[in-house]
Parts: C-alpha cells; sequence; structure tokens
C-alpha cells in the first residue's frame, strides 16, 4: 500500500508488552499536539488530557482497569477526559451566568476527547510507538474521579497506553475486521437477518458453531461484572448532568 497513512491505519493494533526504551520527549511533545490538531466542535477542546508520570498513581489505575497489570509497564499514560468544567469557568470569568451542562453536552465532549485520542493513536503509530486503549477507565466512578481529582462535570472518556512494541507484539496478527458490507448501510439503518448474521461471523468463530461462540463472548463481554460495573458507574457519572 503506497500510502503511509492508509498503510498506518491498516497495520496499526493495539499493543500490550512494550520493551525498555523509553519514549522521548520529542516523541510525547508530537503524540500530543497531533492530539490538539483534532477536530473539535465549535473549536472549543471540549477536553483535557491528563498526563499520568507518578509510578504509584500508574499502578493503581492498572488495579482500578480491571487488574490490568501490564499498563503499569507503559512508557506513556494519558487519560482523555470530557471537559464540560472548563467552558463554565471561561463563561464565569466573563461575568456570564452559564446553565449547568446536560447529557448533550456530556456526549459532545465525549466526541470531542474520543476524536483527538484517535490522533495520538495515529500520531503514535507513525513513529513506531504502540498504543492500547483501556475503556476499563470509566468504571469504579468514585475512586476514579478521587484519584484523578475529577472536577463534578468532568468524566474520563477513555485512557491510553503507549510504548515501543517488543519484536511479538510487531509480529502478532491483527485481529480480523468485518467487512465493509457487513458495517456500512446506504442511507438508512437496516437490520440483518439471521442468515446475514450467520454470514458475517462465518469465518471468525474458529472451531465452534456461532451459537457456541457467541455464547461464550455474551458470557465474557456483555454478561461481564466488569461490563455491569461500566453500566453502574456511569450511572454515577451522569447524576451530575441531570
Amino acid at each position: 500500500m503506497s500510502n503511509e497513512i492508509l498503510k498506518s491505519l491498516y497495520e496499526r493494533k493495539s499493543v500490550r508488552i512494550f520493551t525498555e526504551e523509553e519514549i522521548t520527549d520529542e516523541d510525547k511533545k508530537r503524540i500530543l499536539e497531533a492530539a490538539l490538531q483534532a477536530p473539535s466542535a465549535g473549536c472549543q477542546l471540549l477536553y483535557t488530557i491528563l498526563d499520568i508520570t507518578n509510578e504509584s498513581k500508574k499502578e493503581k489505575l492498572a488495579i482500578l482497569c480491571d487488574n490490568q497489570l501490564f499498563m503499569a509497564k507503559a512508557k506513556m499514560m494519558l487519560v482523555f477526559c470530557a471537559d464540560c468544567q472548563k467552558w463554565l469557568s471561561f463563561y464565569e470569568e466573563a461575568g456570564l451566568k452559564p446553565r449547568n451542562p446536560g447529557v448533550g453536552d456530556l456526549l459532545l465532549a465525549v466526541e470531542d476527547a474520543l476524536i483527538a485520542a484517535q490522533n495520538a493513536v495515529t500520531a503514535a503509530e507513525s513513529l513506531g510507538i504502540g498504543s492500547c486503549y483501556i475503556g476499563d477507565v470509566m468504571e469504579n466512578a468514585e475512586e476514579m474521579k478521587t484519584l484523578l481529582q475529577l472536577p463534578k462535570y468532568v468524566y474520563p472518556a477513555c485512557l491510553l497506553i503507549f510504548g515501543h512494541p517488543t519484536k511479538q507484539q510487531k509480529e502478532r496478527k491483527k485481529p480480523e475486521r468485518f467487512l465493509a458490507s457487513d458495517i456500512v448501510c446506504e442511507n438508512v439503518y437496516q437490520e440483518k437477518s439471521g442468515t446475514q448474521i450467520r454470514e458475517m461471523f462465518s469465518e471468525k468463530t474458529g472451531a465452534k458453531s456461532y451459537d457456541e461462540w457467541m455464547e461464550a463472548f455474551w458470557r465474557r463481554k456483555y454478561e461481564s461484572d466488569f461490563s455491569r460495573e461500566m453500566n453502574r458507574s456511569m450511572e454515577v457519572y451522569l447524576r451530575d448532568f441531570r
């Protein structure tokens, strides 16, 4: 593939094991500056990036994020927070009396935060630096809010870890994606029939039948303890936006 950006997007995969090589200050700056180049609603940059450099805090986050201890070994850790608080401060500084943020404001800020995060991931990949999204940062709301000292209208949308991938991680096969025809609908949402669903998964369940594979996935993901905690924690975060 001759287009380097497309090549990078196709080759990028989650990296969870890193070498001991440090990320240089220059590369870290490039990644952060690239994040800021992302499109943003009204150019408001409705997010704040927490650069986690304290080793004790990294270890605590690894435990809170479903005990994923490999996180603490990452050479760089960033938390992208949807930030509906800072513009309240900007407005109040001008003597204005802004309304309290609502759920729509939160979702807009989450969009901004995640777009910026993906810019950081893409920039890192171009520099030979691996990354992994850690969605579990939205769990354990009370402890996360305390650990990260999050104000009332700030929500940790995602956490990213970065580092130079090991040889094994570089050579590890990237999980196959679905076909565009499985995901893209023209003009309107189109429900898939049972036959279409089974065809979609026909080469993705290995030695298991569709039903066996789906039940195992359902138990591991949708019915998992971490999924239930995620939903409980979101109820906690959403209280501030109602």
